[in-house]
């Protein structure tokens, strides 16, 4: 889980949510060690950690000042990064939380967002994937391109806020991926869970508000 620094307006709005967390009433059994600092550690530790990129979030006592902050974030799915629509594709190194989890921490936050009694798992960082698994040939497409061949697409590198389709011989329509909101500063090769095989013939459409490309990492 990575915050944004972007704008000042996110800032105030993060540091108004800090202060006026005080000493709430708790009214959920869901607690910090029994079930939200498993999530935080599956999460958002690669980045929310000591030494890491962002505060760190790891105990109790980092995170509860935060816990407005964490609710108002992933509500609105800035937390974790990952731009990719949820549905459309399915990726390696996949970050983000589903909807039951957004929901812990919810029910978590607006409980109280107690400590509970129990001793928290032991935490074990998440270590940062490798960008790109998979080798083959790099093609950029624009709007819209024939493959000549036979392939197997394995990554995709979106330039920008935009959606690919396959569009296969046999009028099969396969949609590899979906950013509607991008951010530059987390943008990566998104990996394929597992490689599609693509036919000779089928077309590659790239469509964007902004006309942005994507790269498509392919073996023949």
């Amino acid at each position: 889980m990575r915050w944004s620094t972007r704008g000042s307006s996110l800032s105030l709005a993060l540091l108004a949510a800090v202060q006026a967390f005080g000493h709430d009433l708790i009214t959920t059994k869901l607690t910090w060690n029994d079930d939200i600092s498993r999530l935080v550690n599956r999460h958002c530790s690669s980045c929310h950690r000591d030494g890491g990129m962002a505060m760190s979030l790891l105990s109790y006592e980092q995170a509860r000042p935060w816990a407005k902050a964490i609710r108002n974030e992933v509500l609105a799915r800035r937390m974790p990064p990952f731009d990719p629509v949820k549905g459309v594709g399915e990726f390696r190194d996949d970050a983000s939380l589903t909807q039951p989890e957004i929901e812990l921490f919810v029910a978590w936050v607006e409980g109280g967002a107690p400590e509970g009694a129990s001793v928290p798992a032991p935490h074990s960082a998440v270590t940062q994937p490798a960008e790109l698994t998979c080798q083959g040939a790099a093609i950029r497409v624009s709007s819209s391109s024939v493959l000549p061949r036979a392939v197997r697409l394995c990554g995709i590198y979106p330039e920008g806020a935009l959606e690919v389709t396959a569009l296969l011989p046999d009028e099969t329509v396969r949609r590899l991926i979906w950013i509607r909101k991008f951010h530059p500063r987390w943008n990566k090769t998104y990996v394929l869970r597992a490689p599609l095989s693509l036919p000779g013939g089928t077309r590659i459409v790239v469509s964007s508000p902004q006309g942005a490309a994507a790269r498509l990492f392919i073996n023949h």
